[in-house]
């Protein structure tokens, strides 16, 4: 919960099909299960004959599923579709996914998640050069180095124009007759692959898969490049990397608990951290309760092993919108209090474990450990799991500025002081990194550690994502 509440974005989803029937109401479908990765815009294209239809909107999926008539005349044999979160670029329909380009080839339609770190510069060279953006997003950089790509096979000049790109990526394109799927050689985020009859599934999460009724093949690998056409399934590795880098915080938030990624259970993670929380840091109380709802496996987890009786001691109320989504403090507050409200009767003098996933800038948790209190609690020792948050994100995750991080700027003890809690613990890195299926090496935990796996172009201080 509080990373969204308190100023982590969340990032994009992405949704490719090809073949089978009705692939727009399909991957819209999909779109519906990764909604918690984007509620800023939706957008869908759909390749019908020698074009591609495209249909996009501000707001979540169902502004767009609602609209009968705009989704029956997306027709046709394969489908891409994108959630987005404000993140790289402006808030507005131009920068919403998947964008779609004439170019000497045909028609492209991309979307994509992730975050190109060298962008701005290649943007740059390419404006000196003559290049007009209709847009603010990395996304649209890639289509530039696409489009001008001088290699007669469209497999090949994507190819080459992801060789020049750093960063993090996931990304689905869609041309007349194929799908092309393509993922990072660091596999920061999660992709999948999946198989309906005889239809090709692509997603972030497998949770869209179940949706649309797909069963799991096998996650695309790190420094894949595929090409998906009616003859079937082509790959290639074309950035591969010495090592992986998966973003641990997938396991700590952004994913649904109920999807696999990076070849595990995201649930079954998600209790293991619950549970290396409570080895850790145990503390006497009668209750735990959870921030709801990112926040409930790691409570259950953190209960099972501690021996706390696990109860429902703050209900959320999922008709407001993410607080996230409006820019001032004193509005997210509000919206804080409109979303969340505590159960007394399993509160009322009782010693509360809050298990939270992260802190951001404290907001959100200071004002829930009052509501605690003002219910009855009688002590409430936050126990947050995944450590201090002291470092920006170039990979995908939009978050505030360094500077306002509060792991950044205040001791243990003085945030412990502002949230108005008993007691304050982290999960340490090492406890964290220890959960994920492989070795602590197969992760990127920059975030909190400040090591990242590749070089950051000097003066990027704060790069948002796509």
């Amino acid at each position: 919960m509080s990373a969204a509440e308190d100023g982590f974005g969340e990032e994009c989803g992405v949704v490719g099909i090809f073949g089978g029937p009705e692939v727009a109401r399909r991957t819209l479908m999909g779109l519906y299960s990764l909604q918690h990765r984007g509620q800023e815009s939706v957008g869908v294209a759909v390749a019908n004959g020698p074009d591609i239809h495209l249909a996009k909107r501000m707001g979540l999926v169902t502004e767009l599923s609602s609209d009968e008539k705009t989704v029956e005349t997306l027709v046709g044999t394969a489908a891409i579709g994108h959630v987005r979160y404000s993140t790289t670029g402006r808030s507005n329909l131009n920068n919403a996914q998947p964008m779609l380009v004439a170019t000497k080839r045909g028609p492209i339609a991309v979307a994509h998640n992730g975050n190109l770190v060298n962008a701005p510069e290649i943007r740059y060279e390419m404006e000196e050069a003559g290049h007009i953006f209709q847009s603010t997003s990395d996304t649209e950089v890639l289509l530039h180095q696409i489009a001008r790509s001088r290699e007669v096979n469209l497999t090949d000049a994507i190819s080459e124009s992801l060789l020049k790109v750093t960063g993090s990526y996931c990304l689905v394109f869609l041309t007349p007759d194929a799908l092309y799927v393509a993922r990072d050689g660091f596999g920061f985020r999660p992709l999948c692959l999946g198989k309906a009859d005889k239809a090709w599934v692509v997603a972030s999460e497998t949770c869209a898969l179940d949706l649309i009724g797909a069963s799991y093949v096998r996650d695309i690998k790190p420094g894949e490049l595929c090409r998906i056409d009616e003859n079937g399934l082509e790959s290639r590795m074309i950035a591969e990397k010495p090592r992986r880098a998966h973003c641990i915080f997938e396991f700590v938030y952004f994913a649904r608990p109920d999807s696999r990624i990076f070849g595990e259970s995201c649930d079954k993670i998600r209790r293991k951290i619950g549970k290396q929380l409570a080895k850790e840091h145990p503390v006497p109380a009668d209750v735990v309760v959870a921030v709801p709802d990112s926040s409930n496996t790691a409570a259950l987890g953190y209960a099972k092993e501690s021996g706390i009786p696990f109860d429902i001691g703050l209900l959320r109320n999922h008709y407001v919108g993410r607080t996230f989504i409006d820019p001032s403090q004193n509005a997210r507050e509000q919206k804080v209090k409109m979303k969340f409200n505590p159960i007394a009767g399993v509160l009322r003098n009782k010693r509360v474990v809050l298990v939270d996933d992260s802190i951001v800038r404290g907001t959100t948790l200071k004002f829930l450990t009052k509501m605690l209190r003002d219910a009855g609690a009688r002590e409430v020792h936050i126990r947050i799991s995944s450590p201090p948050v002291v470092n920006p994100c170039f990979y995908g995750m939009d978050f505030p500025s360094k500077t306002e991080l509060i792991a950044g700027n205040l001791t243990q003890e003085e945030t412990r002081k502002l949230l108005g809690a008993d007691s304050l613990q982290y999960l340490s890195i090492k406890g964290l990194l220890a959960t994920g299926p492989g070795t602590p090496d197969d992760y990127c935990a920059a975030c909190f550690d400040g090591k990242y796996p590749e070089a950051i172009p000097e003066g990027s201080t704060k790069f948002r994502c796509e």
